[in-house]
């Protein structure tokens, strides 16, 4: 069993302890207007990346990270709403938030407490494999979810990501391979994130952004609308036409960023090199450019 299996299995014994309903997108709505004002997490990435003329980067989503499987304890003096905050002076565009308690040490109360703490929009980042577990975004917090491809049927993948569009969530659709990528173009996804780890091996490599980049610009897989663009055609788009790419895992220095660009992505996510780093401020300036 790799350790995939092992987050699920653990996944579905917590989704086994929340109250029994059924979730429908109504729901989430009226928990949406309950819990305040949403920030829109795709608009954010989208006027903060080169798909916006006045501002040719990537967009920061920065990840809020204890821990992880694959790196074990990667902050010792983790304070959630010290980073959170450094981020947002930093100049991120959005959070990620780890809210996984097992295996990365994250919490959903981090999520409730950056809210409170910071203005930009929050990703839930966990193993979603429940509708319910839609709605515990949006009672603490949350803007976006995370949506793992490879833990879904192709019929969880559907019904989950319309619940939340319908709802007015935005929705972090990843895939880690070309099947994956196949079965998330389905559904016509405004986020697609590209994880360049496998979460089988761990191991981490770049150039899985860049292939299956390559894939969408070649044609050879049905994009909804249009061609992901390339880094020197970077054009303002309608929302509905192309996914904007999200590079995810292993971008460490600027030329990860550099070489990410060129291949389409609009967007990174990035973790453990900013919080590992003393100097946050210093790292994002780094990595931004």
């Amino acid at each position: 069993m790799n350790i995939l299996h092992e987050i699920v299995e653990q996944k579905q014994r917590e989704i086994a302890q929340l109250p029994a309903r059924r979730i429908a997108a109504g729901d989430l709505r009226d928990a949406l207007l309950e819990h305040g004002e949403r920030r829109d997490f795709l608009a954010a990435l989208r006027n903060a990346s080169g798909l916006a003329p006045h501002a040719p980067r990537l967009a920061l989503i920065a990840e809020v990270k204890k821990a992880s499987p694959s790196a074990g304890l990667i902050c010792p003096n983790f304070d959630p709403v010290r980073i959170a905050r450094e981020f947002e002076a930093a100049g991120a565009t959005c959070l990620s938030v780890l809210t996984d308690e097992k295996f990365f040490q994250g919490s959903l109360d981090y999520l409730r407490q950056i809210r409170s703490a910071v203005k930009l929009p929050l990703l839930r980042k966990d193993f979603i494999i429940d509708e319910r577990q839609i709605l515990e975004a949006i009672e603490w917090g949350a803007d976006a979810i995370l949506l793992i491809v490879a833990i879904l049927t192709d019929a969880q993948l559907a019904k989950f990501h319309a619940l939340a569009v319908e709802a007015g969530l935005a929705a972090l659709v990843e895939v880690h391979d070309e099947e994956e990528l196949e079965r998330a173009l389905k559904i016509s996804p405004q986020l697609l994130g590209v994880n360049n780890r496998n979460l089988k091996t761990f191991k981490v490599d770049l150039a899985t952004t860049e292939n299956l980049a390559r894939k969408l610009e070649d044609g050879n897989l049905k994009l909804a609308g249009a061609p992901v663009q390339s880094a020197a055609s970077r054009l303002p788009t309608p929302a509905s036409s192309t996914p904007l790419l999200v590079a995810e895992s292993g971008i460490h220095a600027r030329a990860d960023v550099d070489r990410l660009a060129r291949c389409g992505a609009a967007a990174m996510l990035v973790g453990e090199s900013l919080v590992k780093h003393g100097d946050i401020a210093a790292k994002v300036r780094e990595l931004m450019g």
